[in-house]
Protein backbone atom coordinates (compact mmCIF):
# COMPACT_ATOMS: atom_id res chain seq x y z
CA UNK A 1 0.00 0.00 0.00
CA UNK A 2 1.23 3.51 -1.06
CA UNK A 3 2.22 6.34 1.69
CA UNK A 4 -0.96 8.78 0.64
CA UNK A 5 -3.75 5.52 0.75
CA UNK A 6 -2.17 4.89 4.34
CA UNK A 7 -2.49 8.28 5.36
CA UNK A 8 -6.22 8.13 3.89
CA UNK A 9 -6.75 4.87 6.22
CA UNK A 10 -4.79 6.31 9.32
CA UNK A 11 -6.93 9.41 8.68
CA UNK A 12 -10.35 7.02 7.92
CA UNK A 13 -9.77 5.51 11.26
CA UNK A 14 -8.96 9.21 13.13
CA UNK A 15 -12.52 10.31 12.15
CA UNK A 16 -14.44 7.20 12.99
CA UNK A 17 -12.58 7.26 16.40
CA UNK A 18 -13.95 11.45 16.47
CA UNK A 19 -17.57 10.40 15.70
CA UNK A 20 -17.79 7.57 18.16
CA UNK A 21 -16.62 9.52 21.10
CA UNK A 22 -18.81 13.06 20.04
CA UNK A 23 -21.87 10.68 20.22
CA UNK A 24 -20.12 8.97 23.14
CA UNK A 25 -19.11 11.88 24.99
CA UNK A 26 -22.69 13.46 25.19
CA UNK A 27 -24.40 10.16 26.34
CA UNK A 28 -22.15 9.04 29.20
CA UNK A 29 -21.75 13.15 30.46
CA UNK A 30 -25.52 12.83 30.75
CA UNK A 31 -25.60 9.20 31.87
CA UNK A 32 -22.60 10.02 34.46
CA UNK A 33 -24.53 13.12 35.68
CA UNK A 34 -27.87 11.23 36.16
CA UNK A 35 -26.14 8.50 37.68
CA UNK A 36 -23.28 10.11 39.99
CA UNK A 37 -20.92 7.71 38.24
CA UNK A 38 -17.85 8.61 39.11
CA UNK A 39 -16.41 6.27 36.58
CA UNK A 40 -18.56 7.25 33.82
CA UNK A 41 -17.94 11.09 34.23
CA UNK A 42 -14.05 10.08 34.19
CA UNK A 43 -14.36 8.22 31.25
CA UNK A 44 -16.64 10.92 29.66
CA UNK A 45 -13.36 12.93 30.22
CA UNK A 46 -11.14 10.53 28.60
CA UNK A 47 -13.45 10.09 25.52
CA UNK A 48 -12.97 14.27 25.55
CA UNK A 49 -8.69 13.68 25.36
CA UNK A 50 -9.62 11.01 22.55
CA UNK A 51 -11.34 13.91 20.50
CA UNK A 52 -8.81 16.27 20.78
CA UNK A 53 -5.98 13.46 20.60
CA UNK A 54 -7.79 12.58 17.22
CA UNK A 55 -8.35 16.48 16.16
CA UNK A 56 -4.15 16.28 17.09
CA UNK A 57 -3.21 13.29 14.68
CA UNK A 58 -5.80 14.30 11.75
CA UNK A 59 -3.86 17.99 12.07
CA UNK A 60 -0.48 16.23 11.93
CA UNK A 61 -1.13 13.48 9.70
CA UNK A 62 -2.53 16.72 6.82
CA UNK A 63 0.77 18.16 7.74
CA UNK A 64 3.75 15.59 8.67
CA UNK A 65 6.47 17.23 9.92
CA UNK A 66 9.08 16.93 12.80
CA UNK A 67 7.76 20.17 14.50
CA UNK A 68 3.85 19.31 14.48
CA UNK A 69 4.88 15.70 15.55
CA UNK A 70 6.52 17.06 18.33
CA UNK A 71 4.03 19.68 19.66
CA UNK A 72 0.98 17.20 18.69
CA UNK A 73 2.81 14.62 21.17
CA UNK A 74 3.39 17.22 24.41
CA UNK A 75 -0.47 18.37 23.66
CA UNK A 76 -1.26 14.83 24.32
CA UNK A 77 0.82 14.35 27.17
CA UNK A 78 -0.50 17.54 28.89
CA UNK A 79 -4.30 16.84 27.80
CA UNK A 80 -3.46 12.83 29.85
CA UNK A 81 -1.92 14.76 32.92
CA UNK A 82 -4.96 17.59 33.10
CA UNK A 83 -7.20 14.32 33.08
CA UNK A 84 -5.92 12.41 35.62
CA UNK A 85 -5.64 15.39 37.90
CA UNK A 86 -9.75 15.61 37.47
CA UNK A 87 -10.58 12.09 38.19
CA UNK A 88 -8.26 12.28 41.35
CA UNK A 89 -9.72 15.42 42.64
CA UNK A 90 -13.35 13.66 42.01
CA UNK A 91 -12.51 10.43 43.51
CA UNK A 92 -11.57 11.79 46.67
CA UNK A 93 -14.75 14.08 46.31
CA UNK A 94 -17.12 10.66 46.66
CA UNK A 95 -15.34 9.00 49.09
CA UNK A 96 -15.41 11.65 51.39
CA UNK A 97 -18.83 13.10 50.56
CA UNK A 98 -19.90 9.66 50.35
CA UNK A 99 -22.28 9.60 47.35
CA UNK A 100 -23.44 6.47 46.09
CA UNK A 101 -24.39 6.04 42.14
CA UNK A 102 -26.88 4.63 41.18
CA UNK A 103 -27.41 1.95 38.14
CA UNK A 104 -26.86 3.25 34.63
CA UNK A 105 -28.23 0.62 31.95
CA UNK A 106 -27.55 3.34 29.38
CA UNK A 107 -24.35 3.58 30.20
CA UNK A 108 -23.27 0.50 30.78
CA UNK A 109 -24.65 -0.59 27.25
CA UNK A 110 -22.66 2.19 25.71
CA UNK A 111 -19.19 1.40 27.63
CA UNK A 112 -19.65 -1.80 26.58
CA UNK A 113 -20.34 -1.05 23.52
CA UNK A 114 -17.14 1.63 23.15
CA UNK A 115 -15.09 -1.17 24.44
CA UNK A 116 -15.17 -3.25 21.15
CA UNK A 117 -15.16 -0.39 18.82
CA UNK A 118 -12.53 1.14 20.19
CA UNK A 119 -10.24 -2.23 20.50
CA UNK A 120 -11.00 -2.32 16.50
CA UNK A 121 -10.02 1.36 15.92
CA UNK A 122 -6.75 0.80 18.58
CA UNK A 123 -5.91 -2.39 16.16
CA UNK A 124 -6.38 -0.39 13.11
CA UNK A 125 -4.21 2.04 14.06
CA UNK A 126 -1.50 0.36 15.25
CA UNK A 127 -1.26 -1.77 11.72
CA UNK A 128 -1.46 1.75 9.92
CA UNK A 129 1.03 3.39 12.03
CA UNK A 130 3.54 0.96 11.78
CA UNK A 131 3.26 0.90 8.02
CA UNK A 132 3.48 4.43 8.26
CA UNK A 133 6.02 4.99 10.34
CA UNK A 134 4.25 7.18 12.24
CA UNK A 135 4.72 7.83 15.93
CA UNK A 136 2.40 10.46 16.30
CA UNK A 137 -0.37 7.71 15.12
CA UNK A 138 1.41 4.70 17.17
CA UNK A 139 0.46 6.92 19.84
CA UNK A 140 -2.82 7.95 19.61
CA UNK A 141 -3.29 4.23 18.96
CA UNK A 142 -2.30 3.58 22.37
CA UNK A 143 -4.35 5.94 23.31
CA UNK A 144 -7.48 4.71 21.81
CA UNK A 145 -6.50 0.90 22.97
CA UNK A 146 -6.75 3.10 26.74
CA UNK A 147 -9.89 3.91 25.86
CA UNK A 148 -10.77 0.66 25.50
CA UNK A 149 -9.04 -0.90 28.99
CA UNK A 150 -11.00 2.21 30.59
CA UNK A 151 -13.87 0.86 28.99
CA UNK A 152 -13.26 -2.13 30.22
CA UNK A 153 -12.60 -1.09 33.66
CA UNK A 154 -15.42 1.25 34.04
CA UNK A 155 -18.14 -1.43 32.39
CA UNK A 156 -16.67 -3.78 35.54
CA UNK A 157 -17.90 -0.84 38.35
CA UNK A 158 -20.55 -0.33 36.98
CA UNK A 159 -21.68 -3.89 36.54
CA UNK A 160 -20.41 -4.93 40.19
CA UNK A 161 -22.61 -1.22 41.30
CA UNK A 162 -25.73 -2.81 39.39
CA UNK A 163 -25.37 -6.08 40.73
CA UNK A 164 -24.55 -6.77 43.71
CA UNK A 165 -24.75 -2.71 44.94
CA UNK A 166 -21.35 -2.00 45.67
CA UNK A 167 -21.22 1.38 45.36
CA UNK A 168 -17.34 1.67 45.58
CA UNK A 169 -16.81 -0.09 42.79
CA UNK A 170 -17.76 2.74 40.72
CA UNK A 171 -15.21 5.41 42.17
CA UNK A 172 -12.01 2.76 42.46
CA UNK A 173 -12.82 1.50 38.51
CA UNK A 174 -11.95 5.18 38.06
CA UNK A 175 -8.55 4.76 39.41
CA UNK A 176 -7.55 2.50 36.29
CA UNK A 177 -8.16 5.38 34.26
CA UNK A 178 -5.51 7.64 36.43
CA UNK A 179 -2.91 4.72 36.31
CA UNK A 180 -3.06 4.53 32.70
CA UNK A 181 -3.41 8.48 32.04
CA UNK A 182 0.00 8.87 34.36
CA UNK A 183 1.66 6.47 32.00
CA UNK A 184 0.05 7.39 28.74
CA UNK A 185 0.89 11.34 29.39
CA UNK A 186 5.14 9.84 30.50
CA UNK A 187 4.80 8.25 27.46
CA UNK A 188 4.11 11.01 25.60
CA UNK A 189 5.81 13.54 26.75
CA UNK A 190 9.13 11.36 26.51
CA UNK A 191 8.66 10.90 23.30
CA UNK A 192 7.98 14.55 21.87
CA UNK A 193 11.37 15.15 23.96
CA UNK A 194 13.41 12.37 21.62
CA UNK A 195 12.28 14.09 18.75
CA UNK A 196 15.48 16.31 17.42
CA UNK A 197 14.96 19.87 17.13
Amino acid sequence: MNQTALLKRGLLLEYLTLGWNVVGVILIILAAYAARSVALAGFGLDSLIEIFASMVVVWQLTGVNLQRERIALRLIGIAFILLVIYIIAQFLYTFFIGTHPLTSIGGIIWIASTFIAMLLLAFGKRVTGLQLKNEVLLTEGRVTLVDAYLAGAVLLGLLLNALFGWWWADPLASLVIVYYGIREALHALHESAAIKQ
